[in-house]
């Protein structure tokens, strides 16, 4: 005989054991240990399904008792819907102010949804009903009841009005627009100032801000002033999310605190300045952030790049390369002398590319040297120096001062005018590989990118090894994609003009809470390697053609980024929408 429901109560351990019972989820036994051992006991503030994941049992069908599916089955025993919290998706200002923190806490609920009539409470305990009726006085809308992790909801309870408290008592002392570069800006008698950047309600603002950005994987923060709002946005796996939205003036004291930790010029809001910040995330790793300002029409923009330092361990095949891309790509840096570059877009992995790269040549018996603009993550194995264009020292200067400290590898940031091109053809002369970036589309455009600086083809043709473009595209999140059919058509506009097979193992996305509902969760590059061979080489002229030598290379066995797209889609690890959203179409022909 099946337990009654509980009625307008909180669930007991008993409770839940006693029904998981009567479903054979249970066995008598590990029922018997969690009810009467001290690990059954209920701790302080634990919810009797944490008391029975902790306990680490199996169902009879060898399924774990894990906290997951034991949220998912209160939710079918309740017959109400299970609520994956996404903070990524909730106003927590807005969400505070449904009800006291110390009436959530009491009840442990939490507002995670306020729509035009109603708004969602998730809670734990979806048998206790005691405070509907308060509450919905109060609101004068529907209250809609869900299931949540009463985990999630312990801690991101107290997150969320940790946090509106923060930005409410921050804004509090300013009676005024704040908007201190905004082109609009109204004088108002009698305002008062900004709040203060090192007001302790400003500093726990920002350190939740960047706890918050290391637990979502995001690789770049927005902080973007507007009319009256500063906006906050995170870039994850190359997508921006909206995260925030703080009052102008906050927004401007959180964008000083900031300028204050990496050591920027507080009282400099006219120019665009750089810095970066070294804090720890929540494993204790060490996190380079690199700061960059903007004046715009409203205030300072700031973007934070964050450098994950296990992005210097990753291998090859880490990043994305296949076997045959390796291989290319081992021959091409193995070389003793001549220039190697890399090209793509901003935000498409050329410097994780080539730090992994010196990584892997970084070896006890080699002098790697790098110039930069700005020194993006800090690694002992090489010698870093940065552009410095306050005192004149640019690429071009730096690397005349690293020839003279005996390298064996340099690394150039970035290639951007003629100085800069002929010293890193006249170190390649020398004896020396010279790796560096060019913003191109693809890699035999480069050739001609070279052509217009005014390196002359017969340097080209005695320097460079060979160039790789590339791209990032997100991956599939293993744990939700699902196998799907590719129509043929779209196939063959993909892999043309190879005209390859359409793939059996191709992959779509669904969405599950790994991946925030996105169906993606990282990201792997696709590339294209095109090595300098003779024949490629007896093409370069003053008027090179870059078609022509696309399609000599093609010959030669050179993989377009789309077709290196395509074998990714084939292995399940991408799709073809990811794959056209990265490469444009002229970069197949």
């Amino acid at each position: 005989m099946k337990p009654a429901k509980p009625v307008n109560q909180l669930l007991t351990l008993q409770d839940l054991v006693s029904q998981l019972r009567s479903e054979d989820k249970l066995s008598a036994e590990d029922a018997d240990k969690l009810i009467t051992t001290p690990k059954g006991r209920k701790q302080a503030n634990q919810h009797p399904l944490e008391t029975i994941a902790q306990a680490g049992l199996k169902q009879p069908d060898e399924t774990p008792l894990d906290l997951d599916f034991l949220v998912n089955w209160l939710g079918q025993w309740s017959g109400q819907t299970v609520y994956n919290i996404d903070p990524l998706k909730i106003d927590s200002l807005r969400i505070a102010q449904v009800m006291s923190f110390a009436f959530a806490q009491r009840h442990q609920i939490l507002a995670v949804e306020i729509k035009p009539d109603a708004v969602v409470i998730a809670s734990a305990q979806p048998f206790n009903d005691s405070w509907e009726s308060d509450l919905q006085h109060v609101l004068k809308k529907d209250i809609i009841r869900v299931v949540a992790n009463p985990e999630e909801i312990r801690r991101f309870t107290l997150e969320f009005y940790e946090l509106a408290k923060s930005v409410t008592k921050a804004g509090a002392s300013d009676g005024g627009t704040g908007f201190t570069q905004n082109f609009e800006q109204m004088l108002e008698l009698g305002a008062q100032g900004n709040p203060d950047a090192n007001d302790q309600h400003i500093v726990n603002i920002v350190d939740w801000l960047l706890q918050y950005a290391y637990d979502q994987r995001a690789s770049d923060i927005h902080i973007e002033p507007r009319r009256e709002i500063a906006q906050m946005r995170f870039r994850i796996d190359g997508i921006l999310h909206n995260v925030y939205e703080f009052p102008a003036k906050v927004g401007i004291a959180v964008t000083s605190r900031l300028k204050i930790l990496g050591r920027l010029n507080v009282a400099e809001k006219r120019k665009p300045q750089d810095g970066r910040i070294k804090t720890r995330n929540t494993q204790n790793k060490e996190i380079e952030l690199r700061l960059s300002t903007l004046p715009t029409a409203f205030g300072e923009k700031l973007v934070m790049r964050i450098f994950d330092p296990d992005v210097l361990q990753c291998s090859f095949e880490d990043l994305g390369f296949s076997k045959e891309d390796l291989n290319r790509w081992e021959g091409m840096i193995k070389q003793p002398h001549g220039i190697i570059l890399v090209t793509g877009p901003t935000g498409s992995g050329k410097t994780t590319t080539l730090y992994s790269t010196l990584r892997e040549l970084a070896t006890p018996e080699v002098n790697v040297s790098t110039i930069e603009d700005p020194i993006e993550m800090v690694e002992p194995a090489f010698n870093q120096m940065q552009v410095q264009h306050s005192i004149d020292l640019g690429f071009s200067d730096g690397i005349k001062a690293l020839m003279r400290q005996d390298p064996d590898i340099i690394m150039i940031g970035e290639i951007r005018d003629l100085e800069t091109a002929e010293m890193a053809v006249q170190a390649a002369l020398t004896g020396h590989l010279v790796l560096s970036t060019l913003h191109t589309n693809d890699a035999p455009s480069s050739l001609n990118r070279l052509l217009e600086l005014g390196i002359p083809s017969y340097l080209i043709r005695a320097t460079v090894l060979g160039i790789m473009a590339q791209r990032l595209v997100r991956t599939l999140c293993p744990n939700c994609k699902q196998p799907t059919h590719i129509d043929n058509d779209d196939w063959t506009m993909l892999t043309q003009p190879w005209k390859t097979s359409v793939p059996q193992k191709a992959c779509e996305p669904v969405g599950c809470l790994e991946c925030r509902n996105t169906g993606y969760r990282g990201r792997a590059g696709v590339y294209e390697i095109m090595p300098l061979s003779e024949s490629v080489k007896n093409m370069i002229s003053d008027d090179t053609d870059s078609n022509a030598i696309r399609k000599q290379a093609m010959k030669e066995g050179m993989h377009s980024l789309r077709l290196s797209g395509a074998h990714k889609i084939a292995s399940g690890l991408t799709t073809i929408d990811e794959v056209l959203r990265v490469t444009p179409l002229s970069l197949q022909r």
